[in-house]
């Protein structure tokens, strides 16, 4: 196995946990019959990925959700709890996973995010484990709606891989999307799907990483 000097790692569900049904059901309530079409975990419809991309507004995105739904009285309030219905949080001991890696390798988070997720998860971990943001755990955190681009494109990965002078070859990214790990392999990193079976920890022990 070629020297490992660099790890990539995704946010969801490889740290921070999340949960594509939960928003799914809480979108079906919302009046969306399609939800587990058009928003899931192998795909989504062109709203959700303008909104990964810093595309549009939350407000644009909320509407986004009222034409949807055909519902133009649905407040911010139901919109936002629905969309943050799939943020479960950061299970205890990978922080510590993230230290132990940091200490050993040039480590970097690469996550599709969008604005109104991305401050959920910055208040569970502040409130949770006191920690203001991902930054003390990174060399750099990359999130997908401040890059305008999103994964499962090449110019997001390259984007990391370039501005951090990483070897490729010298990389592994970590993913639970499988269609990530496609892209990350054809630019000859190294990948690791992450799943319930697979965790984190269970990576870092497989690649003898600590």
């Amino acid at each position: 196995m070629q020297k490992i000097e660099n790890i990539i790692l995704d946010y969801g569900n490889v740290i921070f946990m999340i949960d594509f049904i939960k928003s799914q059901d809480a979108f079906t309530q919302l009046g969306i019959s399609n939800a587990g079409e058009i928003f899931a975990h192998h795909g989504q419809i062109t709203l959700f990925d303008d909104f990964d991309k810093g595309n549009i507004t939350p407000d644009e995105f909320r509407d986004g959700i009222r034409e949807l739904t055909n519902n133009s009285g649905l407040t911010d309030s139901e919109i936002d709890n629905a969309w943050n219905a799939l943020l479960i949080g950061v299970p205890p001991g990978k922080h510590e996973l993230l230290l132990g890696l940091q200490a050993k390798f040039r480590t970097f988070l690469l996550s599709n995010n969008n604005a109104i997720h991305y401050a959920y998860c910055m208040r569970h971990i502040q409130e949770e484990y006191g920690i203001k943001d991902n930054t003390i755990f990174f060399e750099r955190a990359y999130y997908s709606h401040l890059m305008g681009m999103r994964k499962p494109e090449a110019n997001i990965f390259n984007a990391v891989l370039d501005e951090n002078r990483l070897i490729a070859g010298n990389t592994l990214f970590v993913d639970d999307s499988p269609q990530h790990l496609e892209t990350a392999s054809l630019l000859g990193m190294h990948t690791a799907l992450c799943t319930k079976e697979n965790p984190l920890d269970k990576i870092i022990k497989d690649w003898n990483l600590l």
